[in-house]
């Protein structure tokens, strides 16, 4: 890790001691995941070398007959195990490392209560889409890619309209944003670019995390900007009016859209790949089980696609960038550039990002360029 600050970038910490603790917060996090992942690593060998999920395929069979109830009851016991396993680590993360940098605000009791909710929500949206998913490959075997496919694309289309409606409030409160110097800025920017939208929300993200943020959601008339208080609270109006013109930048530029396509399609290839292995009795004893079944042919599946879908979720970050470099230039284009810059600086500031990752780390792994990445082709765009 370089301590080195970038020479566009020098300034950007007013106190050295707080580019010390940056550089501190990310050794912790470096080292936290190194462990973290290695414990995991090992977890999953163990479970491969033992032939465990055979086992419980075999136990469950001695109990439940049910085609459909089945494969439902064993995703369930992994799903349960696999988030028992991770609480630990969720729990160290949030209450020793992010409390120890001060942007921890949740408390115990929160923390419980969003774990419960997430365990809830997946067994309800996630069991009532597996069920439809198994049913299809029970009655509907020849078409079942196609007909899976189908209705995951209808699913991911509904979250999109309706998520900050539905799923978001189970965590967070929403108020329109009231009244202000802000809100009129707001308005009188998006009717000038042709963004018209009177669904503007702030959300308590200050109830979990000091970290600031931004987003917008939904289509056509179901589309809203959300702003987290913390980010209101860090930026001045300007600033907030910058990021929100960077979001508009990619609804405008059809971002939003042509993600919504790219996912459904790599749906699709990825369920019509999943379907020639889902009978194979070869992949289902090499699990530990002593006959094909959906369930172990999915975990299977699973296992074998992960180099696959680790090349295809490169092209995706590829993209991702590239959006964000086009979303930046939109905002630069209303002379929103220097004022985005002076946001980002101070987004990054305050929640201790990385100011110099390596190239592969953030090949590999970066959605959004880093802050000097932007920086300078904000800088080439307004030269």
């Amino acid at each position: 890790m370089s301590i080195e600050v970038p020479e566009q970038l020098k300034g950007i910490y007013n106190k050295p001691e707080v580019y010390t603790k940056q550089q501190l917060y990310q050794k912790e996090n470096s080292h936290f995941g190194l462990v973290s992942e290695s414990f995991l690593f090992i977890i999953i060998s163990v479970v491969l070398s033992r032939g465990t999920f055979g086992w419980l395929d075999t136990m469950l069979r001695k109990h439940i007959s049910n085609t459909v109830l089945l494969p439902l009851i064993f995703f369930g016991i992994v799903m349960l195990t696999n988030m028992i396993i991770n609480f630990p680590f969720s729990w160290y993360a949030t209450f020793i490392i992010e409390k120890k940098f001060g942007f921890n605000r949740t408390t115990p009791k929160l923390f419980i209560l969003d774990w419960l909710k997430s365990i809830l929500l997946n067994v309800l949206i996630g069991g009532l889409i597996l069920s439809i998913t198994i049913c299809i490959y029970q009655y509907t075997n020849k078409y079942f890619w196609l007909l899976a496919w189908g209705v995951v694309s209808i699913f991911v289309l509904l979250m999109n309209l309706f998520y900050s409606e539905l799923i978001v409030p189970l965590f967070n409160k929403q108020t329109p944003l009231e009244t202000s110097d802000l809100r009129n800025a707001i308005e009188i920017f998006t009717k000038k670019v042709g963004f018209e939208i009177s669904n503007i929300y702030v959300i308590d993200g200050s109830k979990r995390s000091s970290k600031g943020n931004a987003y917008f959601t939904g289509m056509g008339k179901k589309k809203r900007i959300v702003l987290f208080d913390t980010l209101i609270n860090e930026l001045n109006k300007e600033e907030i009016l910058s990021v929100l013109a960077h979001e508009i930048g990619h609804y405008k530029k059809k971002h939003i859209a042509y993600s919504i396509i790219g996912s459904i399609i790599s749906t699709g290839i990825t369920f019509y790949i999943l379907s020639l292995f889902l009978d194979n009795l070869l992949l289902a004893k090499a699990l530990g089980g002593n006959t094909h079944s959906f369930h172990l042919g999915l975990i299977g599946f699973s296992f074998l696609f992960t180099p696959i879908s680790e090349l295809t979720n490169l092209i995706f970050l590829s993209l991702s960038r590239k959006n964000e470099y086009e979303a930046d230039a939109y905002a630069a284009n209303f002379g929103l550039g220097e004022t985005l810059i002076s946001g980002l600086k101070k987004l990054s500031v305050h929640s201790l990002s990385n100011l110099n990752p390596h190239s592969w780390v953030v090949f590999w792994h970066y959605s959004h360029p880093t802050l000097l990445q932007r920086i300078k082709n904000l800088t080439r765009s307004r030269n």
